[in-house]
Formats: C-alpha cells, sequence, structure tokens
C-alpha cells in the first residue's frame, strides 16, 4: 500500500508541480473584499455556445447538492463562463474528446447571491438534509469555521469551472474515487485511498486542464480556474439564465 501512496504522490508531483491555490482566503479576509455589484454579464457567454459537446449538470439549480434546494441566482440550468475562460475550455473539450471523453459541467459562473446563499444554510447547523451524501464526516458547525463554505468564491469571478469527464464508450462518469461537493480529505486531487485507475482519472482531467491555460485547486480534483483571468478581483452578481446573443 505504501508503494502504491508514493506512486501516486510522485506523479502527481510531476504533473503539477507547485500549481496549486488554496481552497478560499481566510474568511476575515474575504469579509474585506469589496464586491462589484454589477448586473454587466457583456463579457460572458453561454458556455454550451463555444463548446457544443459538453454536458451539463448543473447541481445548484436542482436539488441534489449539499443545501437540498435550488440555490438563489440559479434561473436556468446553464453555465456561464467569460469569453476568454470558456474559448480555453474548448480546446480543453478537444483535447479530451481526442481521448474518448466528454467534459460534464457540475457548475461554472456563480452569483454572489448563490455564495451569500450557502453561507446562510452553513450557519443554520439544524439544516442538515443532505449531511448523509455530502458531510456525513464532519458536523455541520464546522463548515464555515474551516472554510468549506466561504464568503466569497472564484466562481462568482467568471472564469472558474467545477467539472468532470464522461466517458463515451461506457456512456458513464469516470469513478473519480468520490463524489462533487463530498466535504473532506477524499475531494483533494492528491488523496491516496483511491485505486490507481481512480486516480489517473483525476489526472487525466488535471492534464488537460493544466495543459489549456487552467490553474488547479488543491482541496478539490474537480475544481479549475483559468490562470489568466481577466477579473480577478471583480465578483459579479448578474444571475445564472441564457445570454443574449
Amino acid at each position: 500500500m505504501r508503494k502504491v501512496q508514493l506512486w501516486m504522490l510522485a506523479a502527481i508531483l510531476t504533473i503539477c508541480g507547485t500549481s496549486v491555490i488554496t481552497s478560499c482566503k481566510s474568511n476575515k479576509e474575504e469579509a474585506e473584499i469589496t464586491v462589484s455589484p454589477t448586473e454587466d454579464s457583456s463579457q460572458f457567454v453561454t458556455l454550451t455556445d463555444v463548446v457544443p459537446d459538453v454536458i451539463l449538470e448543473i447541481r445548484y439549480f436542482g436539488t441534489y447538492n449539499f443545501v437540498g434546494s435550488r440555490i438563489d441566482g440559479y434561473e436556468e440550468p446553464t453555465a456561464l463562463l467569460t469569453k476568454q475562460a470558456a474559448d480555453s475550455l474548448k480546446a480543453v473539450s478537444d483535447d479530451v474528446m481526442r481521448q474518448g471523453y466528454r467534459l460534464k459541467i457540475y457548475d461554472a459562473y456563480r452569483p454572489q447571491q448563490a455564495v451569500d446563499h450557502f453561507v446562510r444554510w452553513a450557519q443554520d447547523v439544524a439544516d442538515t438534509l443532505m449531511k448523509p451524501y455530502f458531510y456525513p464526516d464532519l458536523p455541520k458547525s464546522v463548515l464555515f469555521p474551516q472554510e468549506y463554505i466561504c464568503l466569497k468564491s472564484g466562481h462568482t469571478r467568471g472564469s472558474t469551472v467545477d467539472l468532470t469527464l464522461f466517458d463515451m464508450a461506457t456512456e458513464k462518469e469516470l469513478d473519480m474515487g468520490g463524489t462533487f461537493d463530498w466535504f473532506g480529505p477524499e475531494s483533494h486531487p492528491d488523496y491516496t485511498g483511491i485505486t490507481p485507475e481512480q486516480f489517473e482519472h483525476r489526472m487525466i482531467l488535471r492534464r488537460a486542464m493544466l495543459a489549456h491555460g487552467f490553474k488547479p485547486l488543491d482541496t478539490e480534483w474537480w475544481h479549475f480556474t483559468l490562470r489568466d483571468e481577466p477579473f480577478p478581483d471583480t465578483y459579479f452578481t448578474f444571475p445564472v439564465r441564457q445570454l443574449n446573443k
């Protein structure tokens, strides 16, 4: 087992180097960030207009998410990104399709009102409807202090995406050794308690994303942000819905 763990660690260090970012700033630091209260979506695109081959499963439009209800700001089950992020994701899509996969999107741009919804939910420690599915090993009271839930999200800047791979041969998602939005170390990309095959599936996605301009997150295998994001200091507020062409 130790040999397998060492092999996985060596592989991820070789692939990723030190190119990781932390999940979020401290909530104290986040509270000091000024949100630009803009409804301007002119620099955003509907993702499927740019990457028509993606599969959408927008979790926060439905009820199968860690809250258990539709999240504020998700008016339609669509995905929005900045033009630059969408163009880079098109290159990723073309890359993985040559390998027999399609991209499946769980979340992309996330309005600030959705983040505020998460914070209100985290503060209501009595609401544990979805605990068995997303955080069975954690008391809900630690989710905000331990910064599983933050006051601000990179998604709100418009160039971050949560995604996985869909195998066109089997017509199933690749087994990543863990589910989207699981709160715990099992979600870390370098988690060693999974099989070599599951680990390699994470690395197929990671290699493609890094090759086309995205940077990873060290706590979530599904989360990537455009390295040269165009709005690094702007947190948008317009809702998620189809954009006018």
